[in-house]
């Protein structure tokens, strides 16, 4: 089939791939988000999925907004006979839907209908999944809710951070992605309708959503620090500045300091919650570069009963 491919960040580069090497299908052109400012600099960068795209010599449609007409008529010149998408990142407009012979064709990083929306991943280890995985399904005009295609499974290992489970989910929904191209064109697949039930939903993570509040339990703690990182970052309050938590672990057998409070030893540093404590492992303060937790805790010479989450010394 030819193939107009959807995509913009990182995430979606490993299903570009698969759909380039497949000797079934012609990726004709890619369509992304427009460049954006990155660095300290803020110059304009393009999408990883249009650097990948440009080193294959395939042609790339970086329209302002989905429903504009020039966007609209090149994408009716190329005439694709389906369109994958993977993590684009605009809504498309019925103008655009009703191009492509199969449709659009998403892969979503969830079970459906688990976890529609922005951040499934996220949201699956927030809520302490021990199951999640990838679906493909037709694009309609309701938020993640068309008929699915195909699914893969994945485990929730109990330290993955959203970012290790994004990138394992990454590669085998590349292969889900490339295998439902291929059942399109033979007519072997067809699209079943989600359940009613099971739905939940997963709004993007704010930076406030990513606030640790040591008064939950160390395992709400510990999954909001995985759930949001890499971004956008889970962080504390530490003698009124931001603290970026980046790894933690959980210690069961400590339950003798208060919310916030550290205990801070040779090689190790502990922050009661309003369970068992937790182990700082890597923390990033402000202005700095990541660290190991007892490095910080060293440099900061953390006094006694001192706590996170508070702007003040004592």
């Amino acid at each position: 089939m030819k193939l107009v491919f959807a995509g913009t960040p990182e995430v979606a580069v490993p299903a570009l791939d698969a759909l380039i090497a497949s000797d079934r299908h012609e990726v004709a052109a890619v369509v992304t988000r427009p460049d954006a400012p990155a660095g300290r600099g803020r110059r304009l960068v393009a999408s990883p999925v249009a650097e990948r795209a440009e080193e294959a010599g395939i042609e790339v449609l970086k329209p302002g907004k989905p429903r504009d007409e020039a966007f609209l008529a090149r994408l009716r010149e190329i005439a694709p006979d389906c369109c994958p998408v993977v993590a684009y990142g605009a809504l498309l407009p019925r103008a655009a839907l009703d191009i492509p012979a199969h449709g659009w064709v998403n892969l979503h990083f969830s079970l459906l209908p688990a976890w529609r929306g922005a951040a499934p991943v996220q949201h699956a280890i927030l809520a302490g999944d021990e199951m999640t995985g990838a679906s493909t399904f037709q694009i309609e005009e309701g938020l993640d809710s068309g008929p699915v295609y195909g699914v893969i499974t994945e485990h929730v290992r109990p330290t993955d951070t959203s970012g290790d489970l994004l990138t394992r989910l990454a590669f085998a929904g590349a292969g889900l992605l490339a295998a439902t191209m291929d059942g399109i064109e033979d007519g072997t697949l067809k699209a079943v309708p989600q359940p009613a039930e099971g739905v939940s939903h997963a709004p993007k993570i704010t930076v406030e959503d990513a606030h640790v509040d040591f008064a939950a339990p160390a395992l709400r703690v510990d999954r909001v620090v995985r759930g949001c990182t890499p971004a956008p970052g889970a962080w504390t309050l530490f003698r009124g500045e931001r603290l970026k938590l980046i790894q933690t672990a959980l210690v069961p057998d400590r339950a003798d300091l208060a919310p916030g409070q550290l205990d801070a030893g040779k090689n190790r540093v502990y922050a009661g919650t309003g369970s068992h404590a937790v182990e700082l492992l890597w923390v990033q303060p402000q202005g700095k570069k990541p660290m190991k937790a007892a490095d910080w805790a060293r440099g900061v010479r953390i006094a006694p009963g001192e706590k996170l989450g508070t702007a003040d010394v004592r």
